[in-house]
């Protein structure tokens, strides 16, 4: 029998999920949806919940897409960013979180520059913590509304086609939808360039393409991600130009594919790099609905989080 309940008390990556919390967030997304897209888009769900932004690095689209949905739940919600706070003088996370959490605060949503800060986190304080991506490992909500959008396109997941173009290597979101999508049944490829893979991809169980053509004519979906320059300490190709040639795409190329195929991208876009303007706003984009089904999805994790505490 389908249980109400998520398995896990906080969401620190999709590892900690099995296939009938996934289905449970979506189903509850599904509700949530309907809820935003009436012309009152707030409900009362979480209106004795407060709940802690904590960033440590910089973010738009996730940052704006938690708060949104806690918004749309009614929650209390403060924002904190780590630049303009005590951390830049040298205190540490757990001190810095106890004392957000003395101001009576039950959930802690946290972006880490560091791999594995949420869980560390969750073992000392006492507050169910959501990470919203920690370094090059995971990006929980990320690949949840990923897949989300990927069911409400074709109906399932379980049997389609994902390749994920681009830089594998430091990228939290492609190891977070990986596993997502995975569970959920899908067939997935990496592609990029070597330099840009990981060794370890193998043992995951995806398929390895470095030839962009093959793999989007094998593909129901082509997830493009950007190039994360800021997490690259050498250089892992010769020039961004020659990359695009290698790896972006553009309307011409998807023209010339024997198939349709759908283009989404978690943001933000490098436009003329990974995909062109044509191709980000053309008919095969998901990109918008993912952004908008990015909220449904963030007020189905926090409110099933939260309701276990009932």
């Amino acid at each position: 029998m389908r249980t109400s309940r998520l398995s896990s008390k906080h969401l620190l990556g999709i590892k900690d999920l099995n296939l009938s919390d996934i289905e449970l967030i979506f189903e509850t997304a599904d509700n949530f949806k309907e809820v935003i897209n009436r012309p009152i888009k707030k409900v009362p769900s979480l209106r004795d919940i407060t709940i802690a932004n904590i960033f440590f690095e910089n973010s738009t689209r996730t940052k704006l897409s938690f708060e949104l949905a806690q918004k749309r739940l009614s929650a209390d919600v403060i924002s904190f960013a780590a630049s303009s706070s005590s951390v830049s003088k040298g205190e540490t996370l757990i001190d810095t979180v106890n004392n957000i959490l003395a101001m009576k605060v039950d959930m802690v949503v946290m972006r880490h520059p560091y791999a594995g800060a949420g869980v560390f986190l969750s073992k000392h304080v006492n507050a169910q913590i959501v990470n919203a991506g920690d370094g090059a490992h995971e990006h929980p909500t990320q690949a949840l509304l990923d897949a989300y959008s990927i069911r409400e396109k074709f109906g399932e997941v379980a049997g389609k086609k994902i390749v994920i173009v681009g830089d594998i290597l430091h990228s939290r979101v492609a190891l977070s939808n990986i596993l997502c999508l995975q569970k959920l049944g899908a067939e997935v490829m990496v592609c990029g360039p070597t330099t840009l893979i990981p060794k370890f991809i193998g043992e995951l169980g995806v398929k390895v393409e470095t030839d962009l053509m093959k793999a989007l004519n094998w593909c129901d979906v082509a997830n493009m991600l950007r190039i994360q320059l800021e997490r690259q300490d050498i250089k892992y190709f010769p020039s961004l130009r020659e990359y695009t040639m290698m790896y972006g795409v553009n309307k011409q190329i998807l023209d010339n594919l024997n198939k349709e195929i759908v283009i989404m991208h978690p943001g933000p876009i490098n436009r003329g790099v990974e995909i062109t303007s044509d191709v980000a706003d053309g008919n095969h984009s998901m990109i918008l609905d993912q952004v908008e089904n990015g909220v449904a999805v963030r007020m189905a994790a926090l409110y099933l989080l939260a309701s276990r505490n009932d």
